[in-house]
């Protein structure tokens, strides 16, 4: 595992906000529930989680700037330094009562992800990653899939959802050009959990549109770190601003690229 004083004090912040959530989790029933939009909702489990995640990092390293699913842009003083926190990624799987969310906490410096974790409190699931430090996950080193064929690879995707629907036709034209040539396509319903997934490789590529840097930033560290490649789901290299992803091995990146290219 990675013992550096940053990785130290984000898996602190991410288990100390994991706390409430686990708690939450087992209170779902009681939870007070508002809507952002169709199918996209909020709770006070994710303002909960936000103001821990704040409070510690803020703490920790006084100045940094946020970038945070609720709270928006935070400016810092040290203009170098970023956080991009998730909170509770799959709010909606958190709501009904499905154990698979996670925190997913990323720190940016000068224009570079450089550490991510990425936290499910349901299962005490951890995977953390510092730049040129490795990918772990359950106290083991990570690597990515070495699969070099599309017939015997399983593909993770997201799926947009009703507040969504006008990515609807373009989702269904990608999921029908993929499914035709890997064994299948899963869909858990949190980004953050599906990336470690493929820096673990249980999953051999994953591809998602409409995403934003908080969800995606930890993962595609842990990624690469794991021997990986990352780009936006068009193959530009700069996804946290596209909103965007595509990610594997090297052959599998590829070729799912192409896959989605001919299916625009």
């Amino acid at each position: 595992m990675i013992r550096s004083a940053l990785m130290t004090v984000m898996t602190s912040a991410a288990i100390k906000a994991g706390r409430g959530l686990k708690r939450d989790f087992g209170e779902i029933e009681q939870l007070q529930v508002s809507m952002k939009g169709p199918g996209d909702f909020v709770s006070l489990a994710d303002k909960r989680s936000e103001k821990t995640l704040y409070e510690e990092l803020s703490k920790a390293r006084p100045g940094y700037g946020f970038v945070m699913e609720e709270g928006g842009r935070i400016e810092g003083t040290d203009k170098s330094h970023t956080w991009h926190i998730d909170p509770l990624d799959a709010t909606t799987n958190f709501l009904h009562a499905i154990p698979v969310f996670a925190i997913s906490l990323a720190l940016e410096r000068e224009g570079q992800i450089v550490a991510g974790v990425i936290y499910n409190p349901a299962d005490d699931d951890l995977y953390v990653t510092e730049k040129g430090q490795g990918a772990w996950g359950a106290k083991r080193r990570l690597r990515v899939a070495q699969r070099t064929e599309l017939s015997q690879a399983l593909f993770g995707c997201g799926i947009p959802h009703l507040g969504k629907a006008a990515q609807h036709p373009r989702f269904k034209a990608e999921l029908s050009a993929v499914m035709a040539r890997v064994v299948n396509v899963r869909r858990i319903g949190c980004a953050s959990i599906d990336l470690a997934y493929v820096a673990a490789g249980r999953f051999d590529a994953f591809w998602e549109r409409g995403l934003n840097s908080w969800d995606i930033a930890a993962g595609a560290l842990l990624i690469r770190e794991a021997g990986g490649y990352v780009t936006d789901a068009d193959g530009d290299p700069d996804f946290l601003t596209t909103g965007s992803i595509c990610c594997g091995n090297e052959i599998m990146h590829r070729e799912l690229l192409a896959l989605l290219k001919n299916a625009a």
